[in-house]
């Protein structure tokens, strides 16, 4: 079972993102989901979640710029990120508690640079 994020990368500051996370076939995003960040030398915080009925909360620096969302066709999570600033710069990383594991993905990279 495991999560592969991808989408990351180098956008200049009020660019945009869309970050992704597939699931493999044995966890489903219909769960619980949530995207979180980490920069170097910080601890790792909760950016969005998404609830298995829907509801949606945003860390309070992004509300506004996020958006976090599912396709359950694809089986994949997804993080629209608008209006990226500098401070927004981390490893994004997907993360469900599922079948008893506490489930991360390797983590992407993104950059908010010019």
């Amino acid at each position: 079972e495991h999560l592969v994020e991808s989408g990351g990368g180098l956008v200049q500051p009020g660019g945009s993102l869309r970050l992704s996370c597939a699931a493999s076939r044995r966890i489903s995003i219909m769960h619980d989901m949530g995207w979180y960040r980490q920069v170097l030398g910080k601890e790792r915080e909760l950016v969005a979640r998404i609830t298995a009925g829907g509801s949606t909360t945003y860390e309070e620096s992004v509300k506004g710029r996020f958006t976090i969302s599912r396709d359950r066709a694809r089986n994949t999570l997804y993080l629209q990120m608008n209006s990226l600033q500098p401070e927004d710069t981390a490893v994004y990383y997907c993360r469900t508690v599922q079948m008893g594991h506490d489930l991360w993905g390797q983590g992407t990279q993104v950059t908010v640079s010019s």
